[in-house]
């Protein structure tokens, strides 16, 4: 059923993938003030005085919008509880990749740019692909705990 609270986790994905998408991931500040780097969900840039190199990352907002509609397919699958764990599979897969290409980003090409020790700062939008992981994860385990319940009632007839 949809009033379920793995709904309200899957919901909470949609939510969270909008403000991975709206907000910045990263920033990097180098030696000087007019050098900066920045990673949001379009795109990578840095600038180096008064020019800026944008770098498109159209991938990963496209990865995130299609959590996002996995997650509302997932929402609507109540009835066939084995597919929605299977969608919250391949959620926390591409979940997962998206997370490896921001920390590929930043921790190997912003490593390049600015101060070698100096990581840069994470933001709310990477902060919200972590939150999306969690509801990901809560979401697969309840769906789970209901899947079990049916079973033990279907073995008592």
């Amino acid at each position: 059923m949809i009033q379920r609270i793995q709904t309200i986790f899957m919901f909470l994905i949609v939510l969270a993938m909008g403000v991975f998408l709206s907000f910045p991931i990263w920033d990097k500040t180098g030696i000087r003030s007019t050098e900066t780097a920045q990673l949001t969900a379009l795109q990578y840039s840095y600038q180096q005085g008064i020019t800026t190199y944008p770098i498109p990352m159209w991938y990963l907002a496209g990865l995130a919008v299609l959590v996002a509609l996995i997650a509302l397919i997932a929402i609507f699958r109540y009835r066939n509880r084995l597919q929605q764990m299977g969608l919250c599979a391949v959620n926390a897969l591409l979940m997962t990749g998206m997370m490896a290409i921001i920390l590929y980003t930043t921790l190997y090409k912003g490593k390049t740019y600015g101060m070698v020790d100096d990581q840069g700062n994470y933001h709310i939008g990477f902060y919200a692909l972590i939150a999306a992981l969690i509801f990901n994860m809560l979401a697969n385990r309840f769906i789970r705990r209901d899947e079990k319940l049916v079973r033990d009632s279907d073995r008592f007839r």
